[in-house]
């Protein structure tokens, strides 16, 4: 069976756009809305994962893990903070904190860099504690993603 890739959009940046100040640890540090769009009828919950592509020295540096999510096709902004949210949906250490960290380079990197938001579409809700990190996402997700898309903003500061 092959699988059908996810549209996701960020209204606020879009693809390829610069991520606004509100969502940067520079400001108020909030979450961007999320739209989906072509899920499977085979769905039952959503998870994100959010990197810094551009960490020196690095592959990537996650910021944000968020899994349980019920299917839906918009995710609001502004996610709060802490390990357990409405509705079952848990996040992860991601940044070192249990919620949305949005980017925030150190003085020193003038450079951009790009931030990667992949949505993935799972067959079931995951028994993962808030503590975990992305490598135990990843592990809990292997054998139940049926789908996946990502859009792509950067910030410069």
């Amino acid at each position: 069976m092959k699988k059908c890739q996810l549209k996701v959009k960020c209204p606020s940046f879009g693809a390829d756009g610069q991520i606004p100040k509100k969502h940067t640890g520079f400001a108020e540090d909030i979450s961007p809305e999320i739209l989906i769009d072509g899920f499977m009828n085979t769905v039952k919950s959503v998870a994100i994962i959010m990197d810094d592509l551009d960490v020196p020295l690095k592959k990537e540096l996650n910021h944000w893990l968020i899994w349980n999510i019920p299917v839906t096709s918009k995710i609001p902004e502004n996610i709060p903070y802490g390990a357990e949210c409405a509705n079952g949906t848990k996040q992860g250490v991601g940044y070192g904190k249990n919620r949305y960290r949005g980017p925030k380079q150190p003085p020193f990197m003038k450079a951009a860099h790009r931030y990667r938001f992949t949505v993935y579409g799972l067959d079931c809700f995951l028994d993962l504690p808030t503590t975990s990190r992305k490598a135990d996402l990843i592990k809990a997700m292997s054998g139940h993603v049926l789908q996946n898309g990502e859009v792509i903003g950067w910030y410069k500061p």
